[in-house]
């Protein structure tokens, strides 16, 4: 798969990012719609066409309300709950959270410094084979994550809009 064009300009750790999200979206069977957070609530890659330079897997109709912002506030929102939870039960860091629902599934696992994977699947997907990608996409992208590659990623986003 190249790299789509829009991503020209951006370091290659950034492209390299962008090429896993969406062979995450596009080859793991069931997953609708894709974002990663940075530990302070901010989105800094989505599925979605209109957020990120990556292409588009599914339509964005295909996640909550349309939009990967909306996933994207949910997946903070609830790392930051189960953060909370965890801390209150002495349970040590969340490595992953999953939410079945009756219309679908929603994942969030952490990559590194309180970023987060979030995915909202279908409701047949194999939650185990979901779990799997995002945990290599995690172990491919929590090294790279840096502060720059944050701030890169979080600046490609606000020139895109």
């Amino acid at each position: 798969m190249n790299a789509p064009s829009s991503t020209y300009g951006l370091s290659s750790q950034a492209r390299n990012l962008h090429w896993l999200l969406s062979s995450l979206v596009e080859e793991v069977p069931g997953v609708r719609s894709v974002a990663v957070v940075s530990s302070d609530g901010l989105m800094l890659l989505s599925s979605d066409a209109r957020h990120t330079a990556a292409p588009a897997g599914p339509t964005t109709q295909d996640g909550p309300k349309g939009s990967t912002a909306d996933l994207a506030t949910i997946v903070s929102g609830l790392g930051s709950l189960t953060l909370g939870a965890a801390k209150l039960m002495d349970g040590g860091s969340v490595k992953q959270t999953v939410v079945a629902m009756d219309e679908g599934s929603l994942f969030v696992m952490a990559i590194s410094d309180g970023s987060l994977l979030g995915v909202h699947a279908t409701p047949d997907c194999d939650m185990a084979v979901v779990a799997y990608h995002m945990a290599l996409f995690v172990g491919r992208a929590g090294h790279v994550l840096t502060p720059e590659l944050r701030s890169e990623l979080r600046r490609s986003l606000e020139s895109a809009q």
